[in-house]
C-alpha cells in the first residue's frame, strides 16, 4: 500500500498545503512500526558463500590478507606499474595463457576498450554478443572513445552459434556500402546468462573464420578463471585463437582491482602507451597485483576441488527431495537451485544460522555460485540445513 505521506515531496517543499494533522499522525505511526532488518552477521573465515563469484571481503580482511601476502612475497613495491609484484604477476599471467606480453591494468573496462581499439586500428566496426559486458555494461566505450561502432550479435544468448557470428561479418561486408569488421570480442564465460560459456569448437572455428577475412578476436575472459576444473578446459589452448586476452584478478584472486591484457609484444606496448593516455597509469598496483600473486599458488587445483564439491552439493540436494538443480549449459561457476514451497519456508534463516549465505530467491529459483569457499566446510555440513 502507498505511504500515505510523501516524506521526499515534504522535504523538498512540494508537499501540498492540505496535509492535515491526521496524515501526520498516520504517518508517525507508520514509521513506528517499521522495522529495519537486522544486520547479517561478518563474513568470516568459516563463511561458505553461495551468494556471488567471492564473498565481500572486509578491509580488515584485505588488510590481514596483504599482511600474509606480504610476509610471503616481501620487496614487491612498483613504481607506475614496473617492477615488484606488478611486473611478476604480468610475467605469470603471460605464461598461463600462452601469450607473449601481458599488460596490467586498473580496470577490466579499460582492458577490453583499449583491446578493441588496437585491434580495430582504422577499421572501426566490431563485433559481439548483444548480452557481453562490452557491449551493454561499459556505457558506450569503444564509440565514445574511440570511435568504434558495435554490431550485436544474437540477442538473448550467451553462447552464439558459429552460424550466428558469421551471419554477423556477411552482414557488414555486404550491405549496399559494405563495412570492413575491424574485431570480434567474445565474453566467455557470460555474466548476464549465468555464467554460460562458448564452447571451444565454436571459439575455434569463428577465429579461424575472422583471421581468414583479417579481422582480429579478444576474449572478454574476465570470468575464465572460472571454468577451471571443467572437462578438456585449459587456459592457454583456450587463450590461443585469441589476438588478445582479458581476465580480471578480483573475481578469483581476491584482489581489490584490476585486470590483465594480454596479447603480443607490439599490441601490449600499444597498450601500454595508451593506458598512460587513458589515466590508467596508477603510481603503485602492488595492492591488487600482491594478493593475485599470492592468490595464483595452487589456484588450478583448487579450483579442481571446488567443482568436486559443487557436483557433490548438487547431487545430495537434488536426491534429497524438494530440491530442483538446474544446469546451465556450458557451465562454469553457477547452477540454479529449485525449492520446493516446503523447502522454502525458513531455509534463509536456517542457513543464516548456519553461516551460509545465497542469494534471494527470484521467480522460484536462486543463483547458486560456487567458489574457494565452499572447500571450508565438508559437504556433509554444508547440505544439513538445507535438508534440515
Amino acid at each position: 500500500m502507498a505511504d500515505a505521506f510523501d516524506r521526499r515531496s515534504f522535504l523538498l517543499g512540494a508537499a501540498p498545503a492540505a496535509i492535515t494533522a491526521a496524515a501526520l499522525t498516520q504517518h508517525a505511526l507508520l514509521a513506528q512500526t517499521m522495522v529495519t532488518p537486522a544486520p547479517l552477521p561478518p563474513v568470516d573465515d568459516r563463511t561458505v558463500y553461495f551468494a556471488s563469484d567471492y564473498p565481500n571481503i572486509s578491509p580488515e580482511e584485505h588488510i590481514r590478507m596483504f599482511t600474509a601476502a606480504l610476509a610471503k612475497h616481501p620487496g614487491k613495491e612498483d613504481t607506475y606499474l614496473k617492477g615488484g609484484a606488478v611486473t611478476e604477476l604480468e610475467q605469470k599471467f603471460a605464461a598461463m595463457f600462452g601469450k607473449e606480453d601481458c599488460v596490467f591494468l586498473p580496470t577490466g573496462t579499460l582492458a577490453n576498450n583499449l583491446a578493441a581499439r588496437i585491434l580495430c586500428g582504422d577499421h572501426k566496426h566490431l563485433i559481439t554478443q548483444a548480452d557481453s559486458h562490452l557491449y551493454a555494461d561499459e556505457s558506450d566505450g569503444p564509440s565514445i572513445l574511440s570511435g568504434i561502432t558495435m554490431q550485436p550479435v544474437a540477442p538473448g544468448k550467451g553462447a552464439p552459434s558459429y552460424e550466428e557470428w558469421e551471419a554477423a561479418v556477411l552482414d557488414a561486408e555486404h550491405r549496399a556500402y559494405p563495412l570492413k569488421v575491424g574485431a570480434i570480442s567474445m565474453e566467455s564465460p557470460v555474466r548476464r546468462h549465468n555464467g554460460e560459456s562458448i564452447p571451444f569448437a565454436t571459439v575455434e572455428k569463428v577465429c579461424a573464420m575472422a583471421r581468414s577475412k583479417g579481422i582480429a578476436t579478444h576474449w572478454d575472459g574476465a570470468r575464465a578463471f572460472m571454468l577451471l576444473g571443467t572437462h578438456g578446459y585449459d587456459l592457454a589452448r583456450y587463450a590461443a585463437p585469441f589476438d588478445t586476452v582479458f581476465a580480471s584478478l578480483y573475481k578469483a584472486l581476491h584482489a581489490p582491482f584490476g585486470g590483465m591484457l594480454m596479447g603480443t609484444k607490439e599490441k601490449m606496448a600499444q597498450a601500454r602507451d595508451l593506458r598512460h593516455v587513458f589515466g590508467g597509469l596508477i603510481y603503485h598496483g602492488w595492492v591488487a597485483a600482491l594478493p593475485a600473486l599470492n592468490a595464483l599458488d595452487g589456484l588450478p587445483e583448487r579450483w579442481s576441488k571446488v567443482r568436486s564439491s559443487a557436483e557433490e552439493v548438487m547431487t545430495k540436494l537434488q536426491s534429497s527431495g524438494g530440491y530442483a538443480v538446474e544446469r546451465v549449459p556450458n557451465e562454469s561457476n553457477i547452477f540454479l537451485l529449485k525449492p520446493s514451497d516446503a523447502r522454502m519456508k525458513g531455509l534463509q534463516e536456517r542457513l543464516l544460522a548456519a553461516d551460509i549465505r545465497i542469494a534471494a530467491p527470484h521467480n522460484g529459483a536462486i543463483v547458486m555460485y560456487f567458489n574457494e569457499t565452499i572447500l571450508r566446510r565438508p559437504v556433509a555440513e554444508i547440505v544439513k540445513p538445507f535438508v534440515s
